[in-house]
Order: C-alpha cells, then structure tokens, then sequence
C-alpha cells in the first residue's frame, strides 16, 4: 500500500478540522453523540477528500509514466545484449 502524500496529508486534515467546525456550528448540537456522529462524518469526508487528491505524476486525460512507454524494457534488453550476439564481432564492425 502507497504512503500518503503531503498533499493527501494536509488536504484531508484540513477537510476534517474545517468540516468539523463548520457542521458543529451549523447543528449547534449540545450532546455527546451528536458531536460524535458529527466528527465520524467528518473524519469520513476527510478521508474521502485525501484519497481523491490527484498522485504527483498523473494528470486527468494523461496516462501515467507507467502506461506511456509499455515497450520500454524490450528495447533496454536489446540494448544490453553481448557484443558477440548478433554475430557481429568487434573487429568485423571496426572494419566496415
């Protein structure tokens, strides 16, 4: 499982404090269990807000670095490949 982000980090503890204050003073609940179903919402939307915050790397409408270059390894095996493998030696590709 991926850490999170500083972005996720600051953006869902924003969400949580703020919503939490805003909900608390839109209800002006007085019991406990309001204000506790009150920060459990809160905490959700908090949650949900820093899983949606965009990874660095990935735009919408742009695949990710993985998704641009899928033939990459193929041509990184070909260049890693023996000198002697081709059939070409040193000396025959030194002369031509």
């Amino acid at each position: 499982m991926p850490r999170p982000t500083v972005a996720q980090l600051v953006y869902g503890s924003c969400t949580v404090i703020l919503s939490t204050v805003a909900m608390l003073a839109l209800s002006q609940t007085g019991s406990g269990i309001g204000v506790a179903v009150i920060a459990l919402a809160a905490l959700a939307l908090g949650l949900l807000v820093a899983m949606t915050v965009p990874l660095p790397g990935s735009r919408p409408g742009r695949p990710a670095a993985a998704e641009q270059h899928p033939a990459e390894p193929a041509r990184l095996a070909e260049r890693r490949r023996p000198v002697g493998a081709s059939g070409d030696t040193v000396r025959g590709r030194a002369a031509s």
